[in-house]
């Protein structure tokens, strides 16, 4: 199938045509000359459109800066580069340390804005975690310099930048609680009717209207089956996964454990 072909089939929009035809000649252009490449950050969603748009293989990998990153780029590695050597000083991603007062309390979105604000483009930004009093920045090599001079301040919190070692970022685990339920099957509807606490009616219809997304892709499908593992985001209500699905009951119920984002 030619280039325009599998793009049309993948996309939903005009946006996603242009950034699938800038990833698709990015990695072929890598592969083509044997030379390693990167592609600005994806989201989940993006990442999932990548996948089936240019497959899966070990040289594909995706990065974000650290183990559990979102926002991850795709890379082309040849056969004589291993994966750690994106962790390297020469890599595609660079990690900035934000220091300031703990009691500023800078959010997420105080930082997002304040990168927007000085002129960053989102698809350069990978994660960006939050802790008390510090926060890691992960963003694509070329614009840190640029960043560590001009990023002073998120919010009402003065910064103090300077760049680390991929391997020296502490981030700490996304908080969750767990929740245990049966249900009658594993319908998208009701996962999401039992991770969010809301009528079975009302999980349906949220789907339709498009505001579900199961492991980055958009779902307006109610009755699609969820798998173990999967994480599903409900638009204005956060995220949950499917952390276990475990045997019947007496009662022919699906005994499961579900995991809510914090």
């Amino acid at each position: 199938m030619e280039k325009r072909e599998k793009i049309e089939k993948i996309a939903e929009n005009a946006e996603d045509k242009m950034l699938l035809a800038k990833l698709f000649d990015k990695i072929t252009a890598g592969q083509r000359r044997n030379i390693p490449v990167s592609t600005c950050f994806l989201s989940l969603r993006e990442q999932a459109m990548a996948t089936r748009l240019l497959g899966a293989g070990a040289e594909l990998v995706y990065f974000g800066g650290y183990e559990n990153a979102e926002r991850k780029m795709l890379c082309y590695l040849p056969s004589y580069l291993e994966k750690e050597s994106l962790y390297e000083s020469d890599g595609p991603v660079v990690c900035l340390r934000a220091e300031f007062y703990e009691k500023d309390l800078a959010s997420h979105r105080d930082f997002l804005g304040a990168l927007m604000g000085a002129g960053i483009a989102r698809e350069t930004v990978g994660d960006i975690c939050v802790g008390q009093g510090c926060a890691y920045l992960f963003l694509m090599a070329e614009i840190a310099p640029y960043v560590l001079q001009n990023l002073l301040s998120a919010g009402r919190a003065k910064l103090r930048m300077t760049q680390i070692p991929l391997q020296e970022a502490e981030i700490a685990p996304p908080e969750t609680r767990e929740q245990k339920d049966t249900l009658a099957s594993l319908r998208l509807d009701s996962v999401v009717s039992s991770g969010f606490r809301i009528s079975r009616g009302a999980a349906a219809q949220a789907i339709a209207a498009g505001k579900a997304a199961l492991d980055g892709l958009p779902c307006e499908k109610p009755d699609k089956l969820v798998c173990q593992g999967a994480v599903i985001s409900l638009r204005g209500m956060g995220k949950i996964r499917l952390k276990t699905v475990g045997g019947e009951t007496k009662k022919g119920r699906i005994a499961v454990v579900i995991e809510k984002f914090i």
